[in-house]
């Protein structure tokens, strides 16, 4: 007798992928998919921050990240021998090795760029004849012995400088170099002496010996004390039209004639400089950074550097300051692009979680039967965690590849943390979704729609829950704005959250109130669909939650989007005053409008005169005065929406003649002042007497004052009842009358201004200096060309493209919008995943009507009605949630900091406002979506035929 053959099992996991290679695909492309999202979006956050340090640090420009460590000259009692020494490029090196020990991480020093050695703090002007005096003053000039010459410069002629005996204080004449910039500007040739003014001896000769060229000019070596480069014209604040000026320059010696400084006027300094290496600065070690550095100027760092040194040791930078800048302007953006974050976040873990619901309920009666012969939940469980895993641990990680090579810059264990996150969604879904459904063994599982299931004590204390985290969230974003902690970035998810629950709360009420009127229509299709919509799981609080979190979060997003453009709109209509202007520092060509006008893209050119330093009443404060034609002018500011004004309130009377204003000369009385005007080539006398407490005005040329429209400091200043005298820069005058206040103009971006007719104006001041053009898209370069190079031209176009130039506030932009549209697409997902739910059961429901002689239109018309509920219900229900969170967050959210440059100061913060396209696109998009979906599916069951859905011993 044989042996009896063993039993070979087949695995578990592959006897499942054998089974449904279909869905095993599908959901490895969805984990892929979202791993990848997920390991992209902190680095990309990484890459945008870091790109705003970096461009944040070069603006500052070396002079001020650069740590500037100095050291006083050595002490006067100290032998001549030793002060010597201690400037002696030996010692000065070696405690520029010990300096360097003293910068603590992540603060690191590029030690290519950084210099040592010794520089006069003083600058003595030197007697000699032949350099340049502009003004008559002598021209002044600093020494300097700086390590590293050789290497950071090339010789343009002559050679380096060179010190071949030793020096110290008595030395008579040393050698020096000099940049091609300082050779130039103060006459500097190879050979020539320069005598450094010493007390109590002979001036010390300096002969320069070569003209050198910087190898890297805007580097920190050179750039970090700009005048060892580039010398400076100085320019002294004395009264005049042509105040006193003097030339600035450098001269390098050798480090080893340093000390011979000591024997000079100039007060030599030891000095120190570390240039840190900006590349290896990142937005994430912020935190750490700031405190490094205070711990360098005032801390550890600085007790270290003098112990080393001097005593007197002192550590100045500005690096904290650009560091502080930084960090105000991250933070402001920083807690916006949580929101998006926070929302996208949320609708993927729905969708993950929704497809393990459906897998679960696709093999709802194999779990069942698998209980019933005795398989634990824990058991059942690790069977469905092991298959699930073998498909989602792989994709996570090639998602995760994806991520690091798509971004490649950025921290890596943030990546691997989110992929990570995304990869347990998955495989926790279908295990956990099945050991709540089969946690009992039943022989039928129990219905489960809205129509029949009470909400249970514990699901209405979950509600509650959520119901005041949102209401802390929503209160804590209105009262600290976005500075408060990470509540207020799932601040809109949890509004969306409590919506959800409460429309499905609301949803069989609706219901039954809708059955009523339908039962009474003819046709079975409209009572029917209101049926088969009751029959709507309870767990599709998922795919609801993800529809209503995601339209929030695309409302939210859209509407931050929105202002964001209409802030930098306003911004740059503010800057310019119309779509371009042309200003120029004198009056333009009579032909400059016509040309201007013929410019591609210009509809209106309005010419106006600027007179930016009129004076009223004789004053000290300037005014600017602003020229215009009425009707044009009144035409641009209905355009721009700036100080809107009807142009009879400025225009000048019938009796008035245009143009006959003359120049007004002035004879001071004792209580009277006396105003004519020169009379050249037309009659026309005009005299105003102006005693204490009145004002007259009196000719044949004008009847009156001229009208004005001032903004609300100027009419505050001189009233709006009175007229005064304003005297313009060329010495005329002119009498006003304020009429009307205005807020803003488009001519002048400042808070004060006075607008006249240009007809009453005299002759030199009303010709234009500036034209306001209006336009769809000016061309800038033909404007340019059109006006001369006289005058400066700003394009609104332009100036709008230079606020978003900033990669932090752009990329910050970029990744808000990636992050609004792929939650935007993982919500679609949602919805399809719960139409496909519920496939299966409408087919066969159609299958059966069909063969009781239900037309295809009716089948049709039954499953749109039947899926517009729901879609209807997240449609309406995602728009109003999304208008009530952004209501409800928009005191504590300002977009000026997204929107406009640090630099740029706003008259005023931009709030977030509902936009109507954000709020309404997303809600039609998912009745759109769910109406196609259910057309394409009656198709397709139409196709198929009744007989293929039918079988024998179908349960569905």
């Amino acid at each position: 007798m044989g042996r009896p053959s063993a039993r070979v099992a087949a695995p578990w996991v592959r006897t499942r992928l054998r089974a449904a290679p279909g869905a095993a695909v599908a959901l490895a492309l969805l984990v892929a998919l979202a791993a990848c999202l997920a390991g992209a979006f902190p680095r990309a956050v990484d890459r945008y921050e870091d790109a705003g340090l970096q461009r944040t640090l070069r603006q500052a420009r070396p002079e001020h990240t650069t740590v500037r460590v100095s050291a006083p000259q050595p002490d006067l009692g100290l032998p001549p021998e030793r002060r010597a020494e201690a400037l002696r490029p030996e010692v000065l090196k070696r405690q520029y090795e010990k300096v360097l020990g003293t910068v603590g991480s992540p603060l690191n020093v590029q030690r290519a760029q950084s210099a040592y050695g010794v520089a006069g703090t003083v600058s003595p002007a030197v007697p000699d004849p032949w350099l340049p005096r502009p003004t008559g003053l002598p021209a002044h000039i600093s020494l300097a012995a700086r390590s590293g010459l050789a290497d950071h410069a090339r010789v343009r002629t002559g050679r380096l400088p060179r010190a071949p005996h030793p020096v110290d204080a008595s030395t008579p004449e040393v050698e020096a170099a000099v940049t091609a910039a300082t050779a130039k500007a103060l006459h500097i040739e190879v050979g020539s002496v320069v005598h450094m003014p010493a007390p109590g001896r002979d001036p010390l000769a300096v002969r320069v010996t070569g003209i050198l060229v910087p190898r890297d000019p805007y580097g920190a070596y050179w750039s970090t004390v700009p005048l060892l480069r580039t010398p400076t014209l100085v320019t002294l604040p004395t009264p005049g039209p042509d105040p006193d000026k003097y030339w600035l320059g450098a001269l390098l010696l050798a480090p080893e004639a340093a000390p011979a400084l000591l024997g000079t006027s100039t007060n030599p300094a030891r000095y120190w400089h570390l240039a840190p290496d900006l590349r290896g600065l990142h937005a994430h070690d912020l935190d750490r950074l700031r405190p490094a550095v205070a711990a360098l100027e005032s801390g550890p760092g600085l007790q270290r550097a003098r112990a080393a040194t001097d005593d007197g040791t002192d550590i100045n930078t500005d690096l904290d300051d650009a560091l502080a800048s930084f960090s105000r302007l991250r933070s402001g953006i920083a807690p916006l692009v949580s929101v998006a974050a926070a929302g996208t976040a949320t609708v993927v873990a729905v969708v993950l979680l929704m497809t393990g619901g459906l897998t679960a309920d696709r093999r709802r009666t194999e779990l069942a039967l698998l209980r019933a012969r005795g398989a634990s939940l824990s058991g059942l469980a690790g069977r469905l965690l092991a298959e699930t895993a073998v498909i989602a641990v792989p994709a996570g990680a090639l998602g995760l590849a994806g991520a690091l090579l798509v971004v490649p810059a950025g921290r890596i264990a943030p990546a691997v943390l989110s992929a990570l996150a995304v990869t347990l969604t998955a495989c926790a879904a279908l295990p956990l979704r099945g050991a709540l459904a089969h946690r009992a063994v039943r022989l039928t599982a129990p219905r489960e729609d809205l129509a029949s299931v009470r909400p249970s004590r514990r699901r209405t204390v979950a509600e509650l829950t959520l119901l005041v985290l949102a209401a802390g969230a929503v209160a804590t974003l209105r009262r600290r704005g976005t500075t408060g902690d990470q509540l207020t970035a799932v601040a809109p998810v949890l509004v969306g959250v409590i919506a959800a629950l409460v429309l499905l709360r609301l949803y069989p009420l609706l219901l039954r109130r809708l059955s009523g009127p339908a039962g009474r229509l003819r046709g079975a299709v409209g009572h029917l669909s209101l049926a088969r919509a009751g029959r709507t799981q309870a767990s599709a609080v998922l795919p609801l939650l993800a529809l209503l979190t995601a339209l929030t979060t695309a409302a939210f997003g859209g509407s931050v989007l929105a202002g964001v453009a209409e802030a930098r709109d306003r911004a740059a209509l503010l800057t310019v005053g119309a779509d371009a202007r042309a200003d120029a520092g004198a009056p333009l060509p009579a032909d400059a409008p016509a040309r201007a006008r013929s410019v591609p893209g210009v509809r209106a050119v309005t010419p106006v005169s600027i007179a930016y330093q009129a004076k009223p009443e004789d004053g000290e404060d300037a005014v600017p005065l602003v020229g215009v034609d009425p009707r044009g002018y009144g035409a641009l500011t209905t355009h721009t929406g700036l100080g809107t004004f009807p142009a009879d309130r400025l225009r000048l009377t019938a009796g008035d003649h245009p143009g006959t204003s003359r120049p007004l000369t002035a004879a001071k009385h004792f209580g009277t002042a006396r105003l004519r005007a020169a009379d050249h080539s037309e009659a026309g006398v005009l005299t105003a007497e102006a005693r204490p407490g009145t004002s007259h005005l009196a000719g044949d040329d004008r009847s009156g004052p001229l009208p004005a429209v001032a903004s609300p400091s100027v009419a505050a200043s001189y009233g709006t009842r009175r007229p005064f005298l304003v005297r313009l820069e060329d010495g005329s005058a002119v009498t006003v009358r304020i009429t009307l206040v205005r807020d803003r103009t488009p001519a002048v971006s400042g808070p004060d201004f006075l607008i006249v007719d240009r007809a009453g104006l005299p002759a030199p001041a009303g010709r234009p200096t500036s034209l306001l053009l209006t336009g769809g898209h000016v061309d800038a370069e033909a404007l340019r060309k059109a006006v001369g190079g006289s005058a400066a031209v700003r394009v609104r176009a332009e100036e709008r493209a230079r606020y978003a130039d900033s990669p932090l506030q752009s990329g910050a932009e970029h990744v808000y919008t990636a992050a609004v549209a792929t939650g935007a697409g993982f919500a679609v997902l949602a919805l399809l995943l719960s139409l496909l739910r519920a496939a299966p059961e409408q087919s066969a429901l159609l299958a059966r009507l069909r063969t009781m002689g239900l037309t295809r239109a009716a089948s049709r018309r039954l499953l749109i009605l039947e899926s517009l509920p729901q879609a209807l219900l997240a449609a309406l229900g995602g728009a109003l949630t999304g208008w009530t969170a952004i209501r409800l967050l928009a005191p504590g959210i300002d977009l000026t900091t997204i929107a406009l440059p640090s630099a740029q100061t706003p008259l005023t913060e931009t709030r977030l406002h509902p936009d109507a396209w954000s709020l309404l696109l997303p809600a039609l998009a998912v009745v759109t979506v769910a109406v196609g979906v259910a057309t394409l599916q009656a198709w397709w069951t139409g196709r198929r035929g009744s007989v293929t859905e039918l079988r024998a011993g179908d349960g569905r």
